[in-house]
């Protein structure tokens, strides 16, 4: 019986113009394939200014404002691949792959909601969405040490590793709630496209797919600062100096900060939550290269360590590799309490201890 009711749904779908909302809208914004048209929002804007009047005109054939509004349409979005740069290029695969969708009124009507309705209002949902999430965590993060002291560092570091991408996540589910609500109370109030509940889901589901297509590709660069964020920050907070990366370090390994020691040699911080698949990279930074560099260490700040195994642990711990973990994890305390690995690993919340008698 649910097999029938999804195949059902599936058959609507396929013969309804609305099916094109999620494509119109994923072309639209697709940077790689097609320079993301979406984004240009003044053009935007002129195109339904144009398209939408004469669409309303009720004093011509189906068939006659279909020409028109598909020459209008059609004129406006040549203007986007006007020139021969390679957006210029891309813009003009777009226009020839819209040209192949749209075929009937039905399907102009879609593109032209599928701009106002998701594209832009996705636009200005996206840009409410925080870059990083550092200006949620610098003022907690200070009353933090004020109060606590240096012992409090792997507690800043967790801060900014939580704390700040929930707040990230909660204004993202916010943005989408709000876009949401507006999407139906539309599609609730437009009269003049007949459609099923059906194709009204498909609309409201197209938008959220495409919503969170695009957030998610806003985290990503977040979740890979937000570590790095707090180390600077603790670097600010205690006045320690950082030093450039020493001269032909060529590893794979991604190290965020480095700072001198006393006795001339160099400590490299690597800010990563998880090491996963990249403890092969990592461990091109073996001893012999270190050494040749005068690099006493890389240490790795880990917030998600329970891929980091023992075998991981002892063979770049042998190559130089320093290992600080939340002290109440249980890699950490089995770790700390194991003869053969207890040397590569401390807990994260001695790291500015160790930096400033490393210095000093």
């Amino acid at each position: 019986m649910q097999e029938r009711k999804i195949s059902g749904a599936s058959e609507a779908i396929c013969h309804s113009a609305w099916k094109n909302c999620y494509w119109f809208a994923r072309m639209l914004i697709n940077t790689d394939q097609y320079a993301a048209p979406g984004k240009n929002e003044r053009f935007m804007n002129a195109l339904l200014s144009k398209v939408e009047p004469l669409i309303m005109i009720d004093s011509f054939s189906k068939e006659d404002t279909y020409k028109i509004c598909r020459d209008a349409l059609f004129e406006e979005l040549g203007k986007l691949s006007e020139g021969e740069s390679k957006t210029a290029l891309l813009r003009k695969y777009f226009c020839q792959d819209i040209d192949e969708m749209i075929t009937s009124l039905e399907d102009i009507e879609v593109f032209l909601f599928t701009v106002r309705y998701i594209v832009l209002p996705s636009n200005s949902a996206i840009t409410n969405i925080p870059n990083h999430d550092s200006q949620f965590c610098r003022e907690q993060a200070d009353q933090i040490l004020h109060s606590l002291g240096k012992k409090a560092a792997g507690k800043v570091i967790a801060l900014w590793d939580t704390v700040g991408e929930r707040i990230c996540l909660a204004i993202e589910r916010e943005e989408i709630t709000a876009q949401f609500t507006r999407l139906r109370a539309v599609l609730e109030n437009l009269n003049n496209f007949p459609r099923s509940s059906i194709e009204d889901n498909s609309v409201l589901t197209a938008f959220v797919q495409e919503f969170e297509r695009r957030a998610a590709q806003k985290r990503k660069p977040r979740a890979g600062k937000s570590l790095e964020d707090a180390v600077n920050f603790l670097f600010e907070f205690y006045c320690l100096k950082s030093h450039p990366k020493p001269e032909h370090f060529q590893t794979d390994i991604e190290v965020d900060k480095w700072f001198k020691c006393k006795d001339g040699w160099t400590v490299g911080i690597s800010c990563k939550r998880t090491l996963r698949e990249r403890w092969k990279q990592v461990s091109s930074a073996d001893y012999d290269t270190l050494s040749r560099l005068r690099i006493r260490e890389i240490w790795h700040l880990i917030t998600y360590d329970r891929d980091l195994s023992d075998d991981k642990i002892t063979m770049l711990g042998a190559q130089r590799h320093i290992f600080y973990l939340d002290d109440t994890s249980e890699r950490y305390i089995t770790a700390s309490e194991h003869p053969g690995m207890k040397n590569y690993v401390r807990p994260i919340n001695r790291l500015i201890d160790d930096i400033i008698s490393a210095q000093t």
